[in-house]
C-alpha cells in the first residue's frame, strides 16, 4: 500500500467512507487490520487518505461490513482504482491542491450543477473573462500566477466537450451577467459565449432574474457534483481560505434542495436564452 503526505479530496473521501462503513456495523480498528491484514496504524492511514487501499482488500471489508447496496459498493471500487497521471497534474505544485481537487471532482462527475451569483460559471467562461476576475484578485497575483490559472480555468472546460461529455446546469443570477469583468467588449463576447454554450445537448444555462427578489444561497457560489451512486455526491463552495468540499448527509440535503428551489424558480432554458440575447443588445 503506497503512502503519501498530501493526499487529493478523491483520496480523503475513499477513507472517509470506509470509515463509515466499519463504524456503521460496530467494527474496530483492530479487527479490521487482522481482517486485512495490516498493522492497526495502517487503517487510520487509509481512512485518512495517506495509503491507498488494494481492491482485494477493499471488496474483504465491504463483504465483512455487509454492504448490500451494489452500486454503492461499485462505486468505492472504481474510487479507489489507483489514479493515473491526468492533465491538472502538471499544475502540482504551481497551483494550490485545492483548485486540483475542484478539476478532479469535475473530471469524475456524472452531472455537475452550478450556482453562480456573482459572476459566470468557471466552466463556460472565456479567457478574457476569466484574466480579469484573477487580476482583481488579493493579494495581487503575478503575470505568471494569472496566466497558470487562466490555463487551469481552460483546461478544466473540456469536461464538457471530451468523447463523453458531463452534463451541466448552470443557475447564473441576473447580476452576475450584468457584472462587466474586462469591460463591455469582454462582457459581450463572453455573453455570446454562454448562449452558444446553452445550445449545446448537455449543458443548461438557467437565469434568476433580478426581479424574483430573494433567492437561497445569495452570495454564495455553489458546485454541486453528482457521482455514480448519491451517497458519494460533493458539494463545493468558495471561502476565504480556498475551496471546502462538503459531502455530510445535512450538508447535501441542504444542497440538494437548494437546486431544487433553482430548478422550480429559475426562468427556462429558452426564456433564459433569449434573457441573454437581450443583455448582450444592451451592451
Amino acid at each position: 500500500m503506497a503512502s503519501r503526505t498530501t493526499p487529493t479530496q478523491r483520496q480523503k473521501r475513499l477513507g472517509i467512507e470506509l470509515r463509515k462503513l466499519r463504524t456503521g456495523v460496530d467494527m474496530s480498528a483492530e479487527f479490521a487490520a487482522g481482517l486485512l491484514g495490516v498493522d492497526r496504524g495502517k487503517i487510520s492511514n487509509i481512512e485518512s487518505g495517506i495509503r491507498n487501499i488494494s481492491l482485494d482488500r477493499l471488496q474483504t471489508l465491504i463483504t465483512h461490513c455487509e454492504c448490500t447496496d451494489e452500486a454503492y459498493a461499485t462505486a468505492l471500487l472504481e474510487l479507489a482504482v489507483p489514479s493515473r497521471r491526468n492533465w491538472w497534474d502538471e499544475y502540482r505544485g504551481r497551483l494550490s491542491p485545492g483548485l486540483l481537487d475542484i478539476a478532479e471532482l469535475e473530471w469524475h462527475a456524472v452531472r455537475i450543477q452550478n450556482v453562480q451569483s456573482v459572476h459566470v460559471p468557471g466552466l463556460l467562461q472565456t479567457e478574457d473573462y476569466a484574466r480579469s476576475i484573477f487580476v482583481a484578485a488579493l493579494p495581487a497575483l503575478s503575470r505568471l500566477e494569472v496566466e497558470l490559472r487562466v490555463a487551469h480555468r481552460k483546461e478544466r472546460q473540456q469536461v464538457l466537450s471530451r468523447e463523453q461529455p458531463v452534463g451541466f446546469v448552470g443557475y447564473v443570477h441576473e447580476a452576475a451577467l450584468r457584472m462587466r469583468f474586462g469591460g463591455d467588449a469582454a462582457t459581450r463576447s463572453q455573453l455570446n459565449s454562454l448562449i452558444t454554450a446553452s445550445e449545446k445537448d448537455n449543458i443548461t444555462i438557467r437565469v434568476v432574474p433580478v426581479a424574483r427578489g430573494s433567492f437561497p444561497g445569495a452570495g454564495q457560489s455553489l458546485l454541486y457534483a453528482e457521482a455514480a451512486v448519491p451517497q458519494l455526491d460533493t458539494a463545493q463552495t468558495d471561502s476565504a481560505h480556498g475551496p471546502d468540499f462538503l459531502h455530510t448527509e445535512p450538508h447535501l440535503i441542504k444542497y440538494r434542495a437548494h437546486l431544487e428551489w433553482m430548478d422550480k424558480e429559475c426562468l427556462s432554458p429558452r426564456a433564459s436564452r433569449d434573457f441573454i440575447h437581450n443583455l448582450v443588445r444592451e451592451l
